[in-house]
């Protein structure tokens, strides 16, 4: 929250040109979707999540449609370990037996879902809090034997967000989906929001995580990219320019492009107003991932 020395920082004149600078932008998103994944990491530090929480509201209240997809790795983690259950992975996902399933899905919707959802009415927004397995949201196949019950998305039902959205609420959504037999999946977060944000059409699916975005010089912090493409990536990614956990990031991002979204961003969510930095002013911050080739 604003402390009283920021307040004296900025003269009332240099708070009027922000929003004069933010005008024509909040013009010209008003009325779209923008799909925000927001990572466990951030959720649990508590001014930051505030910060993200206020940036949902303010959003939704000059015309725009945000709508949060959100992990929740450090807490399921956390919740594993207190009953004595080690966390395993392989390619960066999580092993998924049927007790791991049923803490996942608990965790992420009851306590994650709903502290988001909880922030946000705090600060007189709506929200509501929904698994991609409801409504038949999200439909999966299971990946391989084994990982357990973990899935790959392979369709996405919109009606379900459209409704919340039309009825001025702000959908947050857990990313468990299920297979046509109805069994649950676990599905990682980064992932479904390229495929939830496709379905939709989102001008923008923006992910939130704790990196500066990508950089031409993984261990140089000022070597950020402001813009790339998606053929760009391909060609970083064969060589060894993006690797590791940025892998499925940047891939759900140009899946994400393929399916109908406008845009894409990889932002800092250690930067407070994160969002609103890059929606709404003139330079953004973060990576900016566009369709296509450089010109």
């Amino acid at each position: 929250m604003e402390t009283n020395k920021e307040k004296e920082f900025f003269s009332p004149t240099e708070r009027a040109q922000v929003l004069i600078e933010a005008l024509p932008y909040i013009q010209n998103f008003a009325g779209s979707t923008v799909l925000i994944k927001i990572g466990g990491s951030i959720l649990v530090d508590k001014d930051l999540f505030h910060h993200f929480a206020e940036d949902m509201v303010l959003l939704h209240s000059v015309g725009i449609k945000p709508v949060v997809v959100h992990g929740g790795g450090p807490q399921i983690g956390e919740r594993l370990a207190a009953i004595g259950k080690e966390s395993t992975f392989i390619d960066g996902l999580r092993v998924t037996d049927k007790e791991t399933l049923t803490i996942v899905k608990k965790v992420l919707k009851e306590e994650v879902g709903k502290g988001i959802v909880n922030a946000i009415v705090d600060l007189g927004g709506k929200a509501i809090s929904i698994s991609g397995e409801e409504s038949n949201l999200i439909f999966a196949e299971q990946r391989n034997e084994k990982l357990g019950y973990v899935g790959d998305v392979k369709e996405i039902s919109t009606p379900v967000i459209d409704q919340i959205i039309l009825d001025g609420y702000i959908p947050v959504i857990s990313t468990i989906g299920k297979d046509k037999k109805g069994q649950g999946l676990n599905i990682n977060a980064d992932t479904a929001a390229g495929a939830l944000a496709g379905a939709l059409q989102a001008e923008k699916v923006i992910y939130l995580s704790d990196v500066p975005g990508l950089l031409l010089n993984k261990n140089d912090p000022q070597s950020l990219i402001s813009e790339i493409s998606n053929t760009e990536i391909h060609a970083m990614i064969e060589t060894g320019g993006i690797s590791d956990g940025m892998i499925p990031k940047v891939t759900s991002c140009i899946e994400a492009l393929k399916l109908g979204a406008q845009r894409a961003h990889l932002l800092d969510g250690r930067i407070l107003h994160a969002v609103l930095l890059e929606l709404f002013t003139d330079s953004g911050i973060g990576t900016m991932i566009i369709g296509g080739g450089t010109e």
